[in-house]
């Protein structure tokens, strides 16, 4: 069994729930407190033991690029100045594997995994997407790592979500499970309100096998007119068994604006410096806003 070396992260996309900030800065690099939201999920990928890693960018993505080079005037002034933790934090960005390739037309998921399968070659490779970030003891992406080890077959990332938000994601139609894995029966990419299979839904990590790539080629259109890798994942099902894993964890949804600031602020709490001055800033907005609630409730 190959091991599971390289890892694509897709960045293409044009960031619309947040502009106009996305105009000119890609989403990628919108800071969960002082860290990129993309770092987040590089890190993932290198403690689970990734050793390459492909990041599939487009227009006016250049900021993430240079984000994890180096940056040797800044290097050099922090250690002047004797700001080694700062140092550290700048370099450890810098000491990745990180190659690059362009999505040239915004075709959708599918087309940019597409894109990236010279990189690739024969070997399984994992799939994380920048929207997701999951707060785990074990990394998630280790965790089905260590799934696949045992099955070597493709698996999808999965968690329940409430009914009311299976039209958000792809989701799978569960078959035999056996603890925390499911054989998958089909899947079916934002079905409409009332008629999801289940409620566990693909949560933007997988592993997957180059026998993918024949299928993206064809690059039929689906769900809102692009490139689905629920599509291609569903026709190699037919060939062969893929599973889905229920990994361990807290996921945040920093896609979509409320679940962005949400994860600030949970993160912002987990930080030992913020924590109690921010309980104390979120107390009083919650006196004010009670106030200004009583006022308009008395007329």
């Amino acid at each position: 069994m190959q091991k599971v070396r390289k890892a694509i992260i897709p960045a293409a996309g044009l960031g619309t729930r947040f502009l106009p900030a996305t105009k000119a800065m890609p989403k990628e690099m919108l800071p969960i407190i002082d860290k990129p939201t993309i770092q987040y999920i590089v890190e993932e990928a290198v403690e689970s033991g990734i050793e390459d890693i492909i990041i599939v960018t487009g227009k006016g993505k250049r900021a993430i690029e240079d984000h994890f080079d180096h940056a040797f005037e800044l290097e050099q002034r922090l250690y002047e100045k004797g700001k080694h933790e700062l140092l550290n934090a700048v370099q450890k960005t810098s000491k990745v594997d990180i190659h690059y390739i362009r999505q040239k037309e915004p075709k959708g998921l599918g087309h940019a995994i597409w894109c990236a399968r010279r990189f690739i070659g024969d070997e399984p490779f994992a799939v994380l997407l920048g929207d997701d970030i999951v707060s785990a003891q074990t990394p998630c992406l280790e965790q089905m790592i260590q799934q696949f080890q045992q099955l070597d077959s493709p698996i999808i990332g999965v968690q329940p979500v409430a009914e009311e938000e299976t039209s958000r994601y792809g989701i799978i139609d569960p078959g035999e499970q056996l603890g925390r894995l499911f054989s998958v029966r089909g899947m079916v990419e934002k079905p409409p309100f009332g008629h999801a299979p289940s409620n566990l839904a693909i949560m933007g990590r997988y592993i997957l096998t180059p026998d993918i790539f024949p299928y993206l080629e064809m690059q039929e259109m689906g769900a809102g007119g692009e490139v689905q890798l629920t599509d291609a994942i569903q026709k190699l099902n037919e060939l062969r068994q893929v599973y889905a894993y229920h990994f361990e964890g807290v996921r945040y949804d920093v896609g979509e604006k409320l679940g962005f600031i949400l994860t600030t602020l949970d993160f912002a709490l987990q930080n030992h410096e913020l924590r109690y001055p921010l309980l104390d800033a979120l107390s009083n907005i919650m006196k004010r806003e009670k106030s200004v609630n009583s006022m308009s409730l008395n007329g």
